[in-house]
């Protein structure tokens, strides 16, 4: 299709769900004298998740990783940590504005992803715009579109392979992350400019593609030109460290978000033949988000609150910082408007939980 053919969502009446919850949002913030960034709490995290990620590279493209091939791809290992880091604790906020107060910080910190091999403009089409829009809706959704290899709604397509897909699915999210470097942020321009979607973000297909191929090469030259160069190491071991990297960050990135939406109590909800939805945006989005290890300080701190998706995908606009104070605010007021709030315990019941949703979709047909 050219465009994107949207959908419409069922009117809020000024006195539902999503109303009374912003009222209490507001309230709290108010109350304790906050405000909805990041500001200075989280520019001490950003040091840590580059230093995580470019110090590693920096020894790799010295000679001092070449002491040891253990040492050599416990680097690269590491640079997968600080990618999955940089990912969900730095770029993430900075792209949704609520990494800062300051449009051009957050521009900027937004930025990153350009030199840890991914690009602003595509991440921002696919995630901002259609997946927190169109949460879980077949179509719209590129979260849940695999192109075929995986099954994640029961309104995809079945094929037979997917009988097996909880088995091999662990290994296709290992190369998430080595797609985005190679070709799918090209396939992904091509496919938004035929959509009409550039267009928002202010930019043209061939400065986009100029911009993408730039960052590209910049990208490949220090963790792979520069390595074969100067590491100490051989080629193949560097393409081993490299495939390590994205190894580590593909399937860390791929769990963190599928156990927020392809799991056995999130819905899928279809839109009717005029294009409308049953439900509201923000029920539309309690029904078919979870989150995992609320309690967990370390996870929360690690992955830039990603396990509090409920409120993330509710407020995309507050920084993570505050996730875990507003989680219960939002819980009470699901509670008093019967609404669910689905959450694990901890990361791993969840991916139990997401590989029994995987399970599932291999051996049902559409509905």
């Amino acid at each position: 299709m050219s465009k994107v053919d949207i959908v419409r969502f069922a009117p809020k009446n000024g006195e539902g769900f999503y109303d009374t919850l912003k009222k209490e949002i507001d309230q709290f913030f108010k109350t304790n004298h906050l405000t909805v960034d990041g500001s200075s709490k989280i520019a001490w995290k950003t040091v840590v998740m580059l230093s995580i990620f470019f110090v590693p590279a920096v020894l790799i493209n010295t000679g001092v990783g070449a002491l040891h091939p253990a040492f050599f791809y416990f680097l690269w290992f590491m640079m997968g940590v600080g990618m999955i880091g940089i990912g969900c604790s730095v770029h993430h906020d900075s792209n949704h504005g609520a990494y800062s107060s300051n449009k051009t910080v957050n521009t900027i910190i937004g930025d990153l992803v350009n030199l840890v091999g991914g690009y602003d403009v595509t991440w921002r089409i696919q995630h901002n715009i259609l997946h927190h829009t169109y949460t879980n809706i077949e179509g719209l959704d590129e979260d849940i579109d695999s192109g075929g290899l995986m099954r994640f709604s029961p309104h995809s397509t079945y094929h037979k392979i997917h009988k097996f897909q909880h088995i091999y699915g662990w290994f296709l999210y290992c190369l998430l992350t080595l797609q985005w470097v190679t070709y799918k942020d090209y396939r992904l321009l091509i496919i938004y400019n035929r959509k009409g979607l550039l267009r928002k973000e202010k930019i043209t297909l061939a400065k986009a593609i100029l911009e993408l191929s730039i960052y590209k090469v910049i990208y490949f030259g220090y963790t792979i030109v520069l390595p074969i160069m100067y590491s100490g190491m051989s080629w193949q071991e560097v393409l081993i460290g490299f495939v390590i990297l994205h190894a580590v960050a593909g399937f860390g990135l791929s769990t963190i978000f599928q156990l927020a939406h392809v799991m056995e109590v999130a819905e899928f909800p279809e839109p009717s033949a005029d294009r409308k939805m049953e439900n509201s945006w923000a029920i539309h989005q309690l029904l078919n988000t979870c989150n995992f290890s609320r309690k967990s300080r370390i996870m929360n701190w690690f992955i830039g609150g990603l396990n509090y998706q409920i409120e993330h995908h509710l407020f995309p606009h507050i920084s993570h910082i505050h996730y875990s104070r507003i989680s219960e605010i939002v819980k009470k007021t699901a509670k008093q408007y019967n609404l669910p709030y689905f959450e694990y315990p901890n990361f791993l019941v969840a991916l139990r939980e997401h590989g029994k949703m995987l399970y599932k979709m291999g051996r049902t047909q559409p509905a």
